[in-house]
């Protein structure tokens, strides 16, 4: 083991313990409140500095809250097992036959036939994509779609190894990027907005929320779409691509044979399950159960059922496992649960409340420490939490000081947004 290890080690504990018994009483009235602050501080360092595993790492909020008991233990627990985490299993077992069937192939040459190879134009697509969509359907969702299409085009060029592949995370990247700014373009790109519309709608003057919401927005979104992929593409020469030529993968596709009964099975599951996910709101009425994260599930199930030409079964648990990123999907679950101890032992009331009594008095000043303290809020617990404990903050900070409220509390949601 070696040196630079052992300290790595040993500072994530001492970080905790800081944390703990250190961190002002004044601000961090209890105990299992500073205990939370100390597990985000632990993880984030083991996080950074890879002393084990990243999913090891994510198991931390269960071990630390069996010996702390910062907050009921079943809170933490449903974490792994979330409607989000099922969400990524089930997008990631459904494209596990891509690969089988060789659908993977056959989209990746599509996709670069129609957009071209150039590297520039790969990114602004799917940034632009990945945004339209999230402004509208939950970020993870987007994610949780778009993410397999990419990665089969990866896997088709030779850039499969994403985590040391400079072209495959940069395009990943992108796509996690666009589905955290699009949701900031209408009420409906996340649950957080909803939230905020709930506190706007009592004020005067401001029924018609949902079209003065995009009203108000779409200046923002369009600069900071612009400025993502000016950032994205900084280090990306123009004639940069790929591999290949257009030309090259327009004959690849036209040579491929008919697609076959068990590649339009393998599409035609990611296909319903997307749609159900983008169209939620027609049928939530009629089946209220079936969220977008189970509608996944559901396809994933069947997936399993299926038989190619030759009565074979397409897959197996014993090599879909293998090909699901379980490690990513507890790094998730994990900041899941750091989330949930930060709010249910109050930390980031405490955090709110520290800065309700800073003083302020509106202008620059203000717009600034609501865009910090919601980013930095946002990184540790959830965007819908931070938003239920920042926006009733933000609108007794403002009306505290005889200001109109409005445009302070549409504000916060940027910070949310950018988390």
């Amino acid at each position: 083991m070696g040196k630079e290890r052992i300290i790595n080690l040993l500072v994530g504990p001492v970080l905790f313990l800081l944390c703990a018994f250190l961190l002002p009483e004044g601000i961090f009235g209890t105990f299992a409140a500073r205990a939370a602050v100390g597990t985000i501080a632990w993880m984030a360092y083991w996080w950074i500095t890879a002393p084990v595993d990243y999913a090891v790492t994510a198991f931390l909020p269960i071990a630390l809250n069996a010996i702390v008991q910062m907050t009921d233990m079943s809170a933490i627990i449903s974490n792994y097992a979330s409607e989000t985490i099922m969400l990524l299993l089930g997008a990631s077992i459904i494209t596990v036959p891509w690969e089988e069937t060789g659908l993977d192939k056959r989209i990746a040459a599509r996709f670069l036939g129609l957009i071209g190879d150039n590297l520039r134009s790969q990114i602004i697509f799917w940034f632009v994509l990945s945004a339209l969509l999230s402004s509208v359907l939950p970020n993870a969702v987007v994610c949780a779609t778009m993410t397999p299409i990419a990665v089969a085009m990866l896997n088709y060029i030779g850039e499969g190894d994403i985590g040391n592949s400079r072209i495959g995370s940069k395009l990943l990247l992108t796509i996690a990027y666009a589905a955290g700014l699009g949701g900031i373009a209408t009420p409906l790109g996340g649950a957080m907005h909803l939230v905020t519309v709930d506190y706007i709608k009592p004020i005067p003057g401001e029924a018609y929320i949902y079209m003065h919401w995009i009203v108000r927005f779409m200046p923002i979104f369009n600069v900071m779409m612009i400025l993502h992929i000016l950032f994205m593409l900084r280090d990306v020469k123009k004639d940069e691509s790929l591999g290949g030529s257009r030309e090259f993968f327009v004959k690849e596709y036209k040579a491929m044979p008919p697609m076959k009964f068990e590649e339009k099975w393998s599409l035609a599951l990611f296909i319903i399950a997307t749609v159900l996910a983008f169209t939620r709101q027609a049928y939530q009425d009629l089946l209220p159960g079936l969220k977008p994260a189970y509608a996944f599930i559901i396809c994933g199930i069947i997936a399993f059922l299926m038989v190619d030409s030759e009565g074979k079964r397409v897959m197996l648990w014993k090599s879909a496992q293998k090909k699901i990123i379980w490690e990513l999907i507890y790094i998730f679950a994990g900041g899941l649960a750091a989330g949930t101890l930060i709010s249910e032992t109050g930390a980031a009331q405490s955090i709110g409340d520290a800065v309700a009594r800073m003083g302020l008095t509106g202008g620059l000043v203000t717009v600034l420490v609501i865009i910090t303290v919601t980013l930095i809020m946002s990184d540790v617990t959830s965007n819908t939490a931070t938003a239920a404990v920042a926006i009733p903050i933000v609108i007794s900070i403002v009306q505290g000081i005889g200001l109109n409220p409005i445009p302070y509390i549409y504000i916060a949601p940027i910070g949310v947004n950018l988390s």
